[in-house]
């Protein structure tokens, strides 16, 4: 004897969570499934812009980051050295996982979603339903479980290979003296591969670094070795709560489903491959992904494919390309350089590493200037 729903959302994550309430504003009757108790930590940047707070309104989910103070301003520290430091388009806040994903699920639930801590480790698709573990079936499923999800195996899609595949470090530090700002130092060693510090508001700060991988086994002692030297003054001794986490970056993307199964957030890869960004694509993926759950689930992955290709693709293609022209560190010196001459080219940038932006001419032209003045000393 099986419990049935009409949609089964596997993850109750950013990702899972937009998915059940994007679900139940459809009208379905929703199961979200997690291996774990709410809250929990989840090793993340912690980082929420203002694009994510845009889907959240559009679910009706309000307060997710009451409480937390706004970050108006970013700085970017390119490979070179040369720094750029202005006023984000509309601020960022910062906010742990153990609470903003506790506030989501608490939406969600709500809303009207039932929620059971279960880890699924089978999944059959049989006739008309999918059915988890033998215990559970949904009309249809989301699989928003994460980098290593059970979902995406089941549709026989591989994890992401080296240079697709990023490793990552988090804790807790004090946070840096001065105005609050997030942080972001590339790093020339070890390229591609980039630190940050994103204050919290409470004296903490979010601190982390992390690099693609290139086939060849990363230590906990280099990674913290690596954040030490690029936020000087934080000394890995005093970081708190450190867990390390993989990130499979959009460049290496698995088709977004099949049948009555689809994929969200991390399961889908949709990690911009330029800032490491999540959040934002967890939370519109996941809610695309149940409303083409809900809508008639014996299309759910067509559906879904065509409506993530139409909000996302352009954006998607744009970031692959950042990120291959961003393999080349003078480059990333040059968008710096643009991007401290020229306003708009600093919010396109950010558009592009932190929501649904796109490279623009005026962009591509201010960065090749950059370029042709990289000899030039840098300048504050």
């Amino acid at each position: 004897m099986t419990d049935e729903f009409d949609v089964v959302v596997v993850g109750a994550g950013p990702a899972g969570s937009a998915a059940a309430l994007a679900a139940r504003r459809a009208g379905a009757r929703v199961l979200l499934l997690d291996r774990a108790d709410f809250p929990r930590d989840k090793a993340c940047g912690d980082g929420v812009a203002a694009h994510a707070l845009d889907v959240l309104d559009g679910l009706g989910v309000t307060g997710a980051v009451a409480g937390y103070p706004p970050l108006p301003r970013l700085r970017l520290v390119g490979p070179g050295g040369g720094a750029v430091a202005r006023a984000l388009p509309r601020p960022a806040y910062t906010v742990p996982r153990a609470v903003f994903d506790a506030r989501l699920v608490a939406a969600a639930v709500e809303a009207g979603a039932e929620l059971r801590r279960h880890t699924v480790r089978r999944v059959e698709a049989r006739d008309a339903r999918v059915v988890l573990d033998g215990v559970v079936a949904g009309r249809a499923v989301v699989g928003a479980d994460g980098a290593g999800s059970v979902v995406r195996r089941a549709l026989g899609q591989p994890a992401n290979p080296d240079r697709h595949l990023a490793l990552a470090i988090r804790g807790y530090a004090p946070a840096r003296p001065g105005p609050p700002e997030q942080l972001i130092v590339t790093s020339a060693p070890r390229w591609p591969a980039y630190a940050w510090s994103f204050p919290i508001g409470d004296g903490r700060a979010n601190v982390g670094y992390g690099e693609v991988l290139r086939g060849e086994p990363l230590t906990r002692a280099h990674l913290l070795d690596r954040l030490a030297a690029l936020l000087p003054g934080t000394d890995p001794a005093a970081v708190t709560a450190l867990r390390a986490h993989h990130l499979p970056l959009s460049t290496h993307r698995p088709t977004p489903g099949r049948g009555r199964l689809v994929l969200a957030g991390d399961a889908l890869s949709l990690i911009n491959p330029f800032t490491g960004e999540g959040i934002f694509y967890a939370l519109l993926s996941g809610a695309l992904a149940g409303a083409a759950a809900a809508g008639g689930p014996e299309h759910a992955a067509r559906r879904y494919a065509d409506v993530l290709r139409r909000r996302l693709g352009v954006h998607l293609r744009h970031s692959s390309l950042a990120a291959w022209l961003a393999r080349r560190r003078w480059v990333v010196d040059g968008a710096v350089r643009a991007a401290r001459r020229d306003d708009q080219v600093f919010g396109a940038v950010v558009e592009l590493g932190l929501g649904d932006g796109r490279l623009d001419a005026r962009t591509l032209a201010m960065i090749g200037l950059g370029l042709a003045s990289r000899d030039l000393p840098p300048r504050d």
